[in-house]
């Protein structure tokens, strides 16, 4: 059987090379088929980040080596872009695979990036380009909680197709390495969506408690996302924060920022107690602590008679009763006579100080 013929990525150095791989490509796209699309010479300033991208992009040391390395290669695979309707910035395209190394092209001042443009995608299709992305450049294992916590909301998604995954899977593979084959080929049934988490955790090797706590993550709001990447909000705290709505999650977001409190269980269990009816102070009384704190105890001790003073005045035939009405009737008449007593003056509080003899 013969193998289809095999497109190489033009190595792109500069300027000049890509505007050579426009005219090129040019020619291509009026004959490429709409829905593939052709790689084009795009200028940045056209192309618009993916709107709410849940992946970490690269900083630092790690985008200053990719922008060395397209300064002294080019750009060497193309990045992915849809075709977008034009919007106020004056965007007409989506970056779908390649925001790092559009990033990095600007760092050294690159205008143009070489594009595979898509044509009539829909959201949910795009969205599936981003993360099948990062899925094969990244291993799942190193992703942030809240990138892990996407790529298996995507997969558990109304619109999730197998046999559409596995097209985009094909073709980003060939775009990254132009000699892979899909050993597979078509075999791979259409529609083999997951129904159970089972299978979901044995991809990803999982158990079917981590996929759930990680469903949960992805109905968090973004500041409370990053507060779970950043390990302030342990994960299985952000689990009973993700039941509250999104203005309910906003309000502890913003007491949170506000007062610096700290997160524990037994807070957010609480708080996902209140759920659909939490407000703002019930929210500072709960991450306060003030909420679960013990009032103080108020009660005098405890006090016990010793055994000795209690033998120079009772009995052990005494009963109880009898001695607490004693002891009550004392102390009534020990306190009224010291009520009817005129204070002392400071002299003769001194006077009696002084016959006080030496020990």
């Amino acid at each position: 059987m013969a193998l289809p013929k095999q497109r190489m990525v033009p190595r792109l150095g500069s300027i000049d090379d890509l505007l050579k791989l426009s005219e090129q490509s040019s020619t291509e796209a009026d004959t490429a088929p709409a829905s593939q699309g052709g790689i084009q010479s795009i200028p940045i300033t056209k192309i618009r980040f993916f709107k709410d991208h849940p992946f970490r992009l690269y900083e630092g040391e790690r985008l200053s080596d990719m922008a060395d390395s397209i300064a002294t290669n080019g750009v060497l695979m193309p990045v992915i872009v849809r075709r977008i309707e034009r919007d106020e910035h004056g965007c007409e395209y989506e970056m779908l695979a390649g925001h790092n190394r559009m990033n990095a092209a600007l760092l050294i001042g690159l205008e143009q990036l070489p594009s595979l443009i898509k044509e009539h995608l829909t959201n949910e299709e795009a969205l599936m380009y981003v993360v099948e992305t990062n899925v094969l450049q990244r291993s799942f294992s190193d992703m942030l909680p809240s990138e892990k916590a996407k790529v298996l909301a995507l997969r558990y998604s109304e619109m999730f197709s197998q046999g559409k995954r596995n097209d985009i899977i094909d073709e980003l593979k060939k775009l990254e390495n132009p000699q892979y084959i899909n050993e597979n080929g078509t075999s791979a049934p259409m529609g083999q969506r997951p129904t159970n988490r089972d299978k979901v955790a044995q991809e990803y090797g999982l158990s079917k408690n981590s996929v759930s706590r990680l469903l949960r993550i992805d109905k968090l709001i973004p500041e409370l996302k990053r507060r779970t990447d950043a390990e302030e909000l342990p994960l299985r705290c952000a689990v009973h924060l993700s039941y509250l709505s999104e203005d309910e999650q906003k309000t502890v977001e913003l007491s949170l920022s506000k007062n610096g409190y700290k997160v524990d269980m037994k807070k957010t269990e609480l708080l996902q107690d209140h759920s659909g009816k939490l407000t703002a102070e019930q929210t500072v009384k709960i991450l306060s602590g003030e909420a679960t704190r013990k009032p103080r105890n108020t009660a005098p001790q405890p006090f016990k008679l010793k055994h000795k003073v209690y033998a120079k005045y009772f009995t052990t035939q005494s009963k109880a009763s009898e001695v607490e009405e004693i002891i009550d009737k004392a102390l009534e008449l020990y306190f009224s006579h010291q009520r009817q007593q005129p204070p002392k003056s400071s002299h003769e509080e001194k006077e009696e100080h002084d016959d006080v003899p030496d020990l």
